[in-house]
């Protein structure tokens, strides 16, 4: 096989990641749960892990649907948490020890497993150069039906996100719309995190989300800057992995942080007075 060949799915799936964490990005950032996609991924890998030690492979079924039963119970979790006014404990408090606990008793599990080392390296980093043509298929179809679903429910699910004092004004049930909200986000997340790993994924949510931001506050811009960021970024972290003979979603990720700080000193250079 060419070199084009064998890096062409990694980048589709750069590609599919991008278009819909990009989008969902939008949401985490606007409800200040930064590190929600870190958390609801590293649920979904101890889940995988769980199924590792229960004898299946990581990559069927029984995987997923192991990861996908962990993440239903996180989505409950940040829903039932989620700040109001009468508490004084932040929700990201609730989501890093959500995080903490699972990447601990992924550890711990994967401890009675053989081959731990290059699980945990699979579960951060992930193996986006093994992703087939048909995984990337059946992601697809996926993330369009989530995608369907958010622009069905758009304005609800922005009101969530932007505004949710008047959502409670107007009687809305605030945890019932959280709960669906983070319910899609875990069907992504479980997939994502099969193809590319929890490092990577959370990449493609917040980099280019806060990128967008540097630049414009409208939804619209954010979100064409979101997108055409991942797929520039995407396509150089690959083409820099082959060409440097490194870990394609460990270079990813370094690249995203990269041109992060670039375009941030940038927007600090337009931003300074003449």
């Amino acid at each position: 096989m060419t070199a084009f060949q064998i890096l062409l799915p990694a980048f589709v799936a750069s590609l599919i990641l991008t278009g819909i964490h990009a989008y969902l990005g939008v949401h985490v950032v606007e409800r200040g749960v930064i590190f929600v996609d870190l958390s609801l991924a590293q649920i979904a890998a101890l889940g995988a892990t769980v199924a590792y030690l229960a004898g299946f492979d990581l990559h069927s079924t029984m995987a997923y649907v192991f990861s996908l039963g962990f993440t239903f119970l996180g989505a409950a979790i940040f829903a039932m948490t989620r700040v109001h006014r009468k508490t004084r404990i932040p929700q990201e408090a609730i989501i890093g020890i959500v995080y903490a606990v699972s990447a601990a008793v992924a550890i711990l599990v994967m401890s009675k497993a053989t081959q731990e080392t290059e699980h945990l390296k699979e579960m951060l980093v992930g193996n986006i150069l093994s992703v087939s043509w048909r995984e990337l298929g059946k992601t697809a179809v996926l993330y369009a039906l989530v995608g369907l679903f958010h622009f069905i429910f758009r304005k609800r699910f922005l009101q969530m996100s932007m505004n949710e004092k008047e959502a409670e004004r107007q009687g809305v049930n605030v945890r019932f719309w959280d709960f669906l909200f983070y319910m899609s986000f875990g069907f992504v997340v479980t997939s994502s995190v099969a193809i590319a790993g929890v490092l990577l994924v959370f990449c493609f949510l917040i980099v280019p989300s806060v990128t967008a931001m540097l630049f414009s506050e409208k939804l619209g811009t954010r979100l064409a800057i979101g997108w055409t960021m991942g797929a520039i970024v995407s396509a150089g972290g690959v083409g820099l992995s082959f060409v440097l003979d490194l870990p394609t979603g460990a270079t990813i990720v370094a690249t995203f942080g990269a041109v992060l700080l670039a375009l941030s000193g940038i927007r600090l250079l337009v931003k300074r007075p003449t």
